[in-house]
C-alpha cells in the first residue's frame, strides 16, 4: 500500500490548488479524480461558459458595429462552432493542469475513491487499489439539481447540456435566475433565441443588491427576455419540445411550448459514495459540516469547495484548499474566510459583481451606512467604449468609514471588483479609496467617483 502525507480527493479548483501548495510545503502528494482534471470549472463550469459567452459579446459587438463607424454583412452565428472553440479551450486547460500536477510532482490516479477508514482510500478504476494517508481533503464538487418529478430528458437541460447542446434552439425556458441561469439566458439571447426565465422568488439574482437587481431585470427585458417572478413551471417533455405551464399565487397564468429547457436551481454537494459512514464526518443538508478551517469532524480530513456549502465559487474552494493544507501542517499567521470577503460575478451581458453585504442586509445587521452611487453615462471611458449603461454602488460604515460593501453592473465589472476586494482584504476605509489616484479615461474611475458620491464629494455627476 502507498503513503502519502496527503491525498485529495477530486482535482477542481480547489483539489489541484490544494495538492500543488501541499507539494510547495515539502510533502508526498496524491490526488484522485474519477474524470476530467480541472473538474467541473474547468471542463464544465467557469471557463468553457466565459468561452461560449466571448462568442455572444463578440456577435453583440459586429451587430452593433454601424455605432462604431464600421459597415458589416450578414451576419450568422454558428452554435456548433461556439461549442467547438469552447470545449478546445477546456481541453487545453485541463491539460495545463496535468502538467501543472506533474511538474509539482502530485501523483495521480484516476478513479472513484471511497474511505475504508479515516486514513485509508480504496481507488476503484481500471487499476484498483488502496492507498493510506495522514491528511485527506474531500474536494468532490457539487452536482447540478434537478426539478423533483421531472425525469432526464433530451430536451431538458442541466448547464452541462446547455454547454453542448446538439440543436440551437428557437425558444427556450430557464428555470432559476441565479448567475448560471443569467449567464445562459442572455448567451442565448444574443444567439437570437426566444427566451423565458421562470425565477421562484420575487426578483432575479436574488443574492444581488436589490438596486442592482432590478437594473439587470429592466436591461435583460430590453434585450427581449421575458421573465415571470414568484413563479413556479410544470413541465411535459414531448419528442420534439416540451411543454410548461407557468403558475403564480396557486393560479395558471401562462402555457408555454418550447424547443428546451435549462434547469439552475442550484447544487448539491457530491458526498455519496465516499464511504463517509466509516468515518466521523458529518453531513447536512446535502454539504459535509468543517470547522473556519475547512476541518471536518474526523481528524485529519479536511472537506473544501463546493462540497463544503456555499458560495459555490470556484476562487472560494481554490483559497480553502490553501488555507486547509496550510492550517493541517501549521503555517503561521493563518486567518479564516470571511464570506464577505469573496467576490461574485455573473458573466452575461451587462455583467454583474459584487462583494460584501448588500444595502438590505448592512441595514438589517444595524449598520448606519453611507451609500454612494455612480452611473456609466458619467464616465467618458464607457461612453467611448459604447457601453452608457451601468452602475457602480458602494456601501460604507457611517461611523467608522469601513467599506461594506460594493455592487455593479456594467461592462467588465468583473474586472472591476478585484479592487474592491483587496480593499476590503486591507479594512480599507473610504479615506483610502478617496486618496488612492485612478488612471483616466478607465471604467475603474467609477469607483472613485462612486465612494466620493457616498461622502457628498462626487466630481463628475
Amino acid at each position: 500500500m502507498q503513503n502519502f502525507d496527503v491525498v485529495v480527493i477530486g482535482a477542481g479548483p480547489g483539489g489541484y490548488v490544494s495538492a500543488i501548495r501541499a507539494s510547495q510545503l515539502g510533502k508526498k502528494v496524491a490526488i484522485i479524480e474519477k474524470e476530467h482534471l480541472g473538474g467541473v470549472c474547468l471542463n464544465w463550469g467557469c471557463i468553457p461558459t466565459k468561452a461560449l459567452l466571448r462568442s455572444a459579446e463578440v456577435l453583440h459587438l459586429i451587430n452593433n458595429a454601424n455605432e462604431f463607424g464600421i459597415e458589416v454583412g450578414q451576419v450568422k452565428p454558428n452554435l456548433s462552432k461556439m461549442v467547438e472553440r469552447s470545449r478546445k479551450i477546456a481541453g487545453q486547460l485541463s491539460a495545463g493542469i496535468k502538467g501543472l500536477l506533474a511538474k509539482n510532482k502530485v501523483t495521480v490516479f484516476y478513479g472513484n475513491a471511497s474511505f475504508e477508514k479515516a486514513t485509508a482510500l480504496k481507488i476503484s478504476g481500471e487499476k484498483p487499489e488502496t492507498i493510506s494517508a495522514s491528511n485527506i481533503i474531500i474536494a468532490t464538487g457539487a452536482k447540478a439539481r434537478m426539478l423533483p418529478g421531472v425525469d432526464a430528458h433530451p430536451r431538458i437541460w442541466t448547464a452541462k447540456q446547455a454547454m453542448t447542446p446538439e440543436f440551437t434552439p428557437k425558444s427556450l425556458l430557464v428555470i432559476g435566475s441565479g448567475a448560471i441561469g443569467i449567464e445562459f439566458a442572455s448567451f442565448y439571447r444574443t444567439l437570437g433565441v426566444d427566451v423565458t426565465v421562470v425565477e421562484m422568488l420575487t426578483r432575479i439574482l436574488p443574492n444581488e443588491d436589490a438596486e442592482i437587481s432590478d437594473l439587470a431585470h429592466k436591461q435583460f427585458e430590453k434585450q427581449g427576455i421575458k421573465f415571470h417572478l414568484g413563479a413556479i413551471s410544470k413541465l411535459t417533455p414531448a419528442k420534439d419540445h416540451v411543454d410548461a405551464i407557468i403558475s403564480k399565487d396557486g393560479k395558471d397564468i401562462e402555457k408555454l411550448k418550447v424547443d428546451a429547457v435549462i434547469v439552475a436551481i442550484g447544487i448539491s454537494g457530491n458526498t455519496e459514495n465516499l464511504g463517509l459512514e466509516k468515518t466521523k464526518v458529518k453531513i447536512e443538508k446535502g454539504q459535509i459540516l468543517v470547522n473556519e478551517w475547512c476541518e471536518t469532524a474526523e481528524k485529519g480530513v479536511y472537506a473544501i469547495g463546493d462540497v463544503a456549502g456555499a458560495p459555490w465559487l470556484a476562487h472560494k474552494a481554490s483559497h480553502e484548499g490553501i488555507l486547509a493544507v496550510e492550517h493541517m501542517f501549521g503555517v503561521k499567521g493563518l486567518h479564516p474566510i470571511k464570506k464577505t470577503n469573496i467576490p461574485g460575478c455573473t458573466y452575461s451581458h451587462p455583467q454583474i459583481a459584487s462583494i460584501g453585504l448588500t444595502e438590505e442586509k448592512a441595514k438589517t445587521l444595524g449598520h448606519t451606512l453611507k451609500v454612494g452611487r455612480f452611473p456609466y453615462r458619467g464616465n467618458g471611458k464607457a461612453i467611448a467604449l459604447g457601453e452608457p449603461d451601468g452602475l457602480v454602488k458602494t456601501i460604507y460604515d457611517a461611523k467608522t468609514g469601513e467599506l461594506l460593501g460594493a455592487h455593479m453592473i456594467g461592462a467588465e465589472v468583473t474586472e472591476l471588483v478585484q479592487g474592491f476586494a483587496i480593499g476590503k482584504t486591507l479594512e480599507t476605509t473610504e479615506a483610502e479609496l478617496m486618496h488612492t489616484i485612478f488612471p483616466h479615461p478607465t471604467l475603474s474611475e467609477m469607483m472613485h467617483e462612486s465612494t466620493l458620491d457616498a461622502y457628498g464629494r462626487v466630481i463628475h455627476y
